[in-house]
């Protein structure tokens, strides 16, 4: 079975979905919040959001559709075809497509949107950061949502399941004390960081000086 079975299974289900790191850490991962509305925690992210907003790794698409709410011009992108449907069926615009495909308004986004850990996808924080870069206007920055602080950088294959369903992916998880270093790899700098009530960790990149 693949990662993406078990991913799409649990967003039509809502059923637990657990995730085995690469430390050995075993989590349960928050799929009720991913097919509920946006809460004010997660309004403290799409407060550091200065424009027009790629999403990138929507899933069903509940942060697309609150910066619409917002008036914010805004599109979603996910690998799942599952989460595409329900993110279009919230009547935000949602494309299924990978971050590193050709993708629209390369070079003019105002924010490149990465929550729920989604700075982990492709297992390469740093290549994913400089991707983002390329999407960016020149005053634009990424949004990020990352570990509590202590537990590093992580890269690897994760093992997913649920539902019966299982497989691996590559991810990695970025600590919020290690964000600085990494964002500084990737041409980017911390400009703002918040830590919301219930204890997430939210920061805005900016393009470092210099930085293409």
């Amino acid at each position: 079975m693949s990662a993406m079975a078990a991913y799409e299974s649990v967003l039509r289900s809502g059923g637990d979905f657990w995730v085995r790191r690469p430390d050995g850490q075993l989590l349960s991962l928050p799929v009720q919040r991913w097919l509920s509305d946006a809460d004010p925690c997660d309004g403290a992210m799409l407060d550091l959001c200065g424009g027009a907003t790629l999403d990138v790794g929507c899933g069903p698409g509940r942060l697309t559709r609150a910066l619409a709410d917002r008036g914010v011009e805004a599109l979603g992108i996910d690998l799942s075809a599952e989460a595409v449907r329900l993110a279009r069926s919230r009547g935000v615009r949602a494309l299924q497509a990978d971050v590193f495909d050709p993708l629209p308004g390369e070079g003019s986004w105002a924010s490149v949107l990465l929550a729920d850990g989604n700075i982990g996808i492709g297992g390469d924080p740093v290549a994913l950061l400089q991707r983002c870069l390329t999407l960016l206007a020149a005053n634009g920055s990424v949004v990020v949502e990352v570990e509590p602080p202590g537990s590093g950088v992580t890269r690897g294959r994760v093992h997913v399941a649920t539902n019966g369903l299982h497989g691996w992916m590559p991810w990695a998880s970025v600590a919020a004390d290690w964000l600085p270093g990494v964002a500084e790899d990737a041409g980017l700098v911390v400009r703002r960081s918040v830590v919301t009530p219930s204890h997430r960790h939210i920061a805005e990149l900016a393009r470092a000086v210099g930085s293409a």
